[in-house]
């Protein structure tokens, strides 16, 4: 008697027909948000390692047919952004997305020309700088 309270309640037994209602039910949710995909595609984000055919073997050293659409989507994928897209898709890409000159600047307008210009105070601490790093690099 010990034994059979140390142990806990007793469990109902099973019951198979509910178990069997149960595991119809949990199939038709399923098939109801099933989808079947037909349509498969290599992902071009990712690289493609190609295995070489076997050393004796005749058929791989002939010239197969080269898919040119699975050419196409991995050299776009392999592309710059301003090549691939009109706009910028991030907020991180509207950085530097335009980076042609917004006018054709004339070297001649003063307004428009900010060179860096060097005066002879500048001149003078550029060589001092570079005379003293190559005195540093030689010790």
């Amino acid at each position: 008697m010990a034994d059979t309270k140390a142990r806990g309640p007793q469990k109902d037994p099973t019951n198979f027909v509910h178990q069997n209602a149960i595991l119809c039910e949990t199939i038709t949710k399923e098939l109801r948000h099933n989808k079947l995909y037909l349509q498969y595609h290599v992902n071009p984000f990712r690289k493609i390692h190609t295995l070489t055919g076997k050393p004796n073997s005749t058929h791989d050293s002939e010239d197969g047919e080269e898919d040119t659409h699975f050419l196409k989507v991995i050299k776009r994928a392999h592309e710059e952004p301003v090549r691939k897209y009109a706009n910028p898709q991030t907020e991180a890409q509207e950085i530097g997305w335009i980076t042609r000159p917004l006018i054709d600047q004339d070297r001649g307008d003063r307004r428009l020309d900010f060179r860096r210009q060097n005066t002879q105070i500048t001149k003078y601490m550029d060589e001092a700088w570079r005379l003293k790093e190559q005195t540093e690099n030689l010790n």
